[in-house]
């Protein structure tokens, strides 16, 4: 089993976080930004005055069915993909500490193809002070880190038929400034010194060589990523 069904789902951000439904092949969907977004992941709590303070900066706020903490989504700037494997697969792994480590291996080929040095982390969860809030700010199993900062998110929600794991690339040199650190104010987060300063020493973007990271380039960087990511993926299994 080794084809990969790939669709570009359309819809809001809330929409696209819904149920895929029962899970009977390989999919990958590809995802699209149209309007900024807060995620918060299916158990996190929402901070009181959330809302308020998305929408005074024009942001929505949305769950997403996987677990983790907080993801800022904006049109350029992150590579939003969804892998859905089913249980049937070979790539599936009954051990969820473990499950999603053969695709952090996928992002690590699909970077070193981009000229980005990059490593799974296999290590136990990692938390600091913001991670259980901020999805960048921890690392779990399978997750990617470049530099010793992490660039690859992974989060998952599994069901009787499988597993959709959710993934977002940060992109650019100023992707935790813009993507990350704004989400300590939004949650209400403190102490905020202490946490921005934690958001600066273990996040950072994916900046592919002879590939600017602004405007249009944005989008240019996630396509080069994705297309390489599509290459790894399509020898797994």
């Amino acid at each position: 089993m080794t084809g990969w069904n790939v669709r570009w789902p359309v819809g809001s951000v809330a929409e696209r976080h819904g149920p895929v439904g029962e899970i009977s092949e390989r999919s990958v969907l590809r995802h699209r930004v149209s309007h900024s977004t807060v995620v918060l992941g299916s158990g996190q709590r929402a901070p009181s005055g959330l809302v308020d303070r998305a929408a005074a900066k024009g942001l929505d706020v949305v769950r997403r069915r996987s677990g983790g903490g907080a993801v800022l989504l904006q049109h350029d700037g992150v590579l939003w993909v969804d892998v859905v494997v089913p249980r049937n697969d070979p790539l599936w792994n009954d051990d969820v500490g473990r499950s999603s480590m053969w695709l952090g291996a996928a992002w690590c080929e699909a970077l070193a193809v981009s000229g980005v040095e990059a490593d799974v982390h296999r290590g136990s969860f990692f938390c600091g002070l913001a991670g259980r809030a901020v999805c960048f700010v921890s690392r779990a199993a399978g997750e990617v880190v470049s530099e010793g900062r992490k660039v690859v998110g992974i989060s998952q929600r599994r069901d009787r038929s499988g597993a959709r794991f959710q993934c977002a690339v940060l992109l650019g040199a100023d992707a935790a400034a813009r993507l990350v650190a704004p989400l300590i104010d939004l949650l209400g987060l403190v102490p905020r010194a202490e946490l921005l300063a934690e958001v600066e020493a273990t996040v950072s973007g994916v900046v592919i060589p002879g590939v600017a990271d602004v405007d249009t380039a944005g989008v240019v960087a996630a396509d080069h990523l994705f297309d390489a990511f599509m290459e790894a993926i399509s020898s797994t299994g």
